[in-house]
């Protein structure tokens, strides 16, 4: 089972993001749970989401509290919450920040894992003109935790575009070309 634990602020789509990795991985045939804590609602709060990926079905109901991957949407909350509490060593953290994995490092309690960043928002702004960090932020947890296929996670998330925007085709293409994109800038840093 991989379990990944997501932080992010109201309106930044962590929330989404982990709803869209469950149903990739559902479609890619794992048993998955994805489900959010919120504080205060409001735009901006600090939010949690959390992922459960497996091959078997799992009857664990509870928040997680020792990711194997952790997905740091926003880097401010790098100064307010302890991000890695929990997460195991052989695992990664993953944060949105245009700085490199070993400047990241020094902000994270002495974590000794992998420090994984990708600057989502120039992604994001590339590609799709405004800033959702959750699309790039998506395709990184991907690429790091291996936890669905790459060319499934795609195609899925192809046909989950061709749904959504329906009405507005003209946005699908940028959401896969940012989806690919995310993919190959993460950046990697071992302990």
């Amino acid at each position: 089972m991989i379990e990944i634990r997501w932080h992010g602020r109201g309106g930044q789509g962590a929330k989404t993001a982990s709803q869209l990795l469950a149903d990739a991985a559902f479609a890619a045939g794992q048993y998955v749970q994805s489900f959010p804590e919120y504080g205060p609602e409001r735009s901006g709060a600090p939010i949690t989401a959390y992922n459960r990926i497996s091959e078997e079905r799992c009857s664990i109901h509870s928040n997680i509290y020792e990711p194997d991957y952790v997905v740091v949407v926003d880097e401010t909350l790098l100064e307010s919450v302890d991000v890695t509490a929990g997460l195991k060593s052989e695992g990664a953290v993953i944060v949105n920040t245009e700085k490199s994995p070993e400047e990241i490092s020094s902000k994270l309690n002495g974590y000794k894992g992998r420090v994984c960043t990708i600057d989502a928002r120039k992604i994001s702004i590339d590609c799709l003109g405004k800033y959702f960090p959750n699309t790039p932020m998506l395709a990184a947890v991907v690429e790091v935790s291996r936890c669905v296929e790459k060319e499934s996670f795609l195609s899925n998330m192809e046909s989950s575009y061709k749904h959504k925007f329906a009405k507005k085709p003209q946005v699908i293409e940028g959401n896969l070309i940012c989806l690919r994109r995310s993919m190959d800038e993460v950046k990697e840093v071992t302990g």
